[in-house]
């Protein structure tokens, strides 16, 4: 063991970041190390799912429709109250939610941010011990400070994101978040309970072999998709051999895409004529932290995501996101 090697966490980081830039009033910096405590308590419940009263049906269903799983109402309600004790948070939006949540309070109301998140994606996983996570996204709000947030504090098009992230409960758990400087990644290290820097500066593979689509919906996909998907199918030993993968995660799949490159296509389909994946929860976010990793993220073959203005709090969109090589050939084969 090298005892000189310096390990920092977290609030280490985002301490220094405030050295660095002097004009910032931390209250971003505050409002990540809120979230990453959150995501440590989280954390906590998915390491002994298996043996604590958590996995299963919730016994309802949310805005969406879906079945909520007992890990997903406990991770939203984790969440909320980390943000709510929070000073740095005017108010959050959750995929679990039907409408916002605007905090009352003198503190939360003179603060400068909205959070919206997907408190647990992946709850198909949840049973089967396979990776879920957490994914947020942070505005600077529009309407006044020292009055309550307001709907459109939270329909912003991802250009005017301040910040986005993630949370992977996978083998290990990893903490990853993009500013409009930079992408970092923190693994938690549980002999001592936080989150340490492993991935600074992540920048995501210009070229890889690795697609990921539901293929079991081709035949609902519109021609140019199967198309697409077509050209990254090999249809002979001589074709190009490309790997696919599906874990039917957004926070893997964009973890995975982040670290070893790779195309990720989520389209519309039979009833999700509009697209599957939430923009202002999951696609937003994703998109950003692809884009500040130095890879594309598109809602169409012409349609930049991040530029599109959301009109609901939980409409839904196609994605295709990842390595810029591999968006570029994407690009050019439904353009045609």
């Amino acid at each position: 063991m090298n005892l000189k090697q310096k390990v920092m966490t977290l609030d280490e980081f985002t301490i220094q970041e405030l050295r660095n830039y002097p004009g910032a009033t931390g209250q971003l910096s505050g409002l990540l190390r809120d979230i990453g405590l959150a995501a440590k308590r989280v954390n906590v419940e998915v390491n002994k799912a298996g043996i604590a009263d958590i996995l299963g049906e919730a016994g309802k269903t949310n805005v969406q429709g879906e079945s909520v799983k007992k890990l997903d109402e406990f991770a939203n309600q984790q969440f909320i109250n980390s943000l709510e004790t929070s000073i740095y948070c005017c108010g959050v939006a959750s995929e679990e939610e039907e409408n916002f949540i605007a905090f009352t309070d003198e503190h939360s109301m003179k603060s400068k941010y909205v959070v919206l998140m997907d408190p647990l994606d992946g709850s198909s996983n949840i049973d089967v011990n396979v990776s879920i996570g957490t994914i947020f996204s942070v505005y600077r709000r529009l309407s006044p400070e020292g009055s309550p947030c307001e709907l459109e504090d939270f329909l912003q098009p991802g250009t005017q994101q301040i910040a986005a992230g993630y949370i992977i409960y996978g083998s290990s758990t990893m903490m990853v978040y993009a500013t409009r400087r930079s992408v970092q990644g923190f693994t938690l290290d549980p002999s001592i309970g936080e989150f340490c820097l492993s991935h600074p500066n992540l920048k995501c593979p210009v070229e890889s072999d690795i697609f990921s689509v539901n293929v079991g919906y081709y035949h609902l996909y519109d021609a140019k998709t199967r198309k697409s998907i077509d050209h990254f199918m090999a249809r002979n030993e001589n074709d190009r051999v490309y790997r696919h993968r599906f874990v039917g995660c957004m926070v893997a799949e964009i973890h995975r895409t982040l670290i070893q490159g790779g195309i990720f296509m989520y389209p519309a389909f039979g009833k999700y004529v509009a697209g599957r994946l939430r923009l202002c929860y999951e696609c937003n976010p994703m998109s950003f932290i692809m884009e500040k990793a130095g890879g594309v993220a598109m809602a169409n073959g012409k349609q930049r995501l991040l530029e599109l203005k959301p009109a609901q709090l939980h409409q839904r969109v196609p994605i295709f996101i990842g390595s810029r090589k591999m968006m570029e050939t994407w690009q050019h084969i439904v353009n045609e």
